[in-house]
């Protein structure tokens, strides 16, 4: 593929999603069978267009951006219309048309009330497109747009399709990651002027070694730390999650669970750390910390759940306190680990996410002593699907939720940038209580499995007809299911992919 091509190839695949969501706007109420298989037709040409990338992709390359678009778009402010892809964002940009693809098949079937599949679909498509904006945008002002592009449609989703406080839900995911926006847009505006107001280019500014001195560069990280830190979440920024997670319709959680929340982490490895080393040095044994206890505090929390869907969503924050965890290290193993658990994470809870809106369509409920266990009895199919997701998500070698963990530990026990040699103690400390978060992890999902699988079902359920899994079940979740175990048994897959450009970015962090 030439790079002209290359460079379109990028845009539309961009903007499909984008496009797809007009056209579903103006097709008519009524047509609601077309209309979802519409989506589905929209979303399945675009990720159609990225595994065309994908294999397009130079994978031998030494980490240079490609399928680059690079245009003059707001000259005033010196900001352009600058897009690619590298090995660092290739994989979620991957999971971001997959995602959507399998939500909209699932929708062919499965909708929640109030139903109206146009505004929904077209909801979910435009919160594509700004999710995969994010992760292509080499420029401030670009990416500050795709960043803000996501809450739009997802307040909405929550609002609309969502549980009983719903209300509540939305408003307080809205304005957690506003405000969080606002620091971020300050420190952006501070990157610009401190230099010299001349570029916005995320590559041009990363490849100058750092922006600033260390004064500036530790202000200017706080700011953008409590944008992404927001969205990750981190702990104590974390609270907005259990509710949009519990609330949030069964696609708005798998998309939140799956792409929206690697924003947060992404924006760290791609921004913070190379355009503000000095300052991501001086935060990092804080990062560190505030890390592991979210490990600890998701894992506590999660055995203290009576929902099912809410223990997955106190989940996240543990499995992201890992993700966070290989960033502190300030190495390139964390990175990779951290862009590796970005990936597991996503496709594994993600999963998690749909298993729980299929058990709340069959049992009305997500109580787990209402549920109160003998699902091998009444849908078998379903316990072992629910059990290999969980087993996975509790980091079970072979599957793809063990190398984000192990690896995250392992780079930390040896962090970069000569942190090893004021805080080697304080990090093997970390080491020790992530290492205990996953013994709790593997605790709760455990505990949770018992209740729900084993036993004798419920004298309420015993002659109630439940159905096992679906057809549009099979389709929409056996791709995640290949990707647990293939991530799980040749981890490669991803850490190949991004082995290139983690060198190329912790060349610039570390000088």
């Amino acid at each position: 593929m030439d790079p002209q091509t290359a460079g379109w190839a990028l845009i539309v695949a961009l903007f499909l999603p984008l496009v797809g969501a007009g056209l579903l706007a103006l097709m008519p109420a009524r047509l609601d069978r077309e209309i979802r298989w519409a989506a589905v037709g929209i979303t399945g040409v675009a990720f159609a267009v990225v595994v065309a990338m994908t294999a397009a992709f130079d994978f031998g390359s030494t980490g240079e951006l490609q399928f680059q678009t690079d245009v003059s778009w707001i000259s005033a402010i010196n900001a352009n219309f600058h897009i690619a892809l590298d090995g660092i964002s290739l994989p979620l940009f991957f999971l971001t048309y997959l995602l959507p693809l399998l939500c909209a098949i699932y929708t062919t079937k499965i909708l929640p009330a109030p139903g109206k599949p146009k505004a929904f679909l077209a909801l979910m498509l435009l919160l594509q497109t700004g999710m995969a904006g994010t992760f292509v945008a080499f420029d401030l002002i670009l990416f500050f747009i795709f960043w803000e592009l996501v809450l739009v449609p997802m307040f909405f989703m929550i609002g609309m399709w969502g549980g009983a406080r719903r209300d509540y839900a939305s408003v307080k995911f809205f304005l957690y990651t506003l405000f969080g926006s606002i620091f971020m847009l300050v420190a952006f505006l501070a990157i610009y002027f401190q230099n010299g107001a001349t570029t916005w280019d995320i590559q041009a500014l990363s490849a100058a070694g750092g922006v600033g001195g260390l004064t500036f560069q530790t202000w200017a990280f706080l700011g953008i730390f409590l944008g992404f830190a927001i969205k990750v979440p981190m702990w104590p920024f974390h609270t907005w999650l259990p509710d949009a997670h519990t609330e949030a319709p069964t696609v708005g959680s798998v998309l939140l669970a799956g792409v929206l929340l690697k924003m947060g982490t992404y924006g760290f490895i791609r921004i913070a750390l190379p355009i503000l080393p000095d300052g991501a040095m001086r935060f990092a044994p804080i990062i560190g910390v505030l890390a592991v206890i979210g490990i600890i505090y998701g894992s506590l929390c999660c055995l203290a759940q009576t929902d099912v869907k809410r223990l997955i969503a106190f989940s996240s924050v543990g499995h992201m306190g890992f993700v966070m965890l290989g960033i502190a290290a300030m190495n390139e193993s964390g990175i990779q680990a951290a862009l590796f658990g970005n990936i597991a994470h996503g496709i594994v809870t993600g999963m998690l996410f749909f298993l729980a809106g299929s058990l709340h369509e069959r049992y009305h409920t997500r109580e787990i002593a209402e549920i109160g266990g003998g699902m091998f009895t009444k849908i078998p199919r379903y316990g072992v699907l629910f059990t290999y997701v969980a087993v996975a998500s509790l980091g079970l070698p072979g599957l793809a939720g063990f190398w984000g963990e192990f690896t995250a530990m392992w780079a930390a026990i040896s962090p970069g940038g000569g942190l090893a040699d004021t805080y080697q103690g304080l990090y093997l400390v970390l080491v020790i209580f992530a290492a205990i978060g996953t013994v709790l992890t593997a605790g709760y999902f455990l505990w949770l499995l018992q209740r729900v699988n084993l036993g004798r079902p419920m004298a309420r359920w015993a002659d109630e007809p439940l159905q096992d899994v679906m057809r549009v079940e099979w389709v929409s979740w056996l791709p995640l299911l290949i990707l647990i175990l293939a991530l799980g048994v040749y981890p490669r897959l991803v850490f190949g992919v991004q082995d290139a450009a983690v060198s190329n970015l912790m060349g610039w962090v570390l000088g």
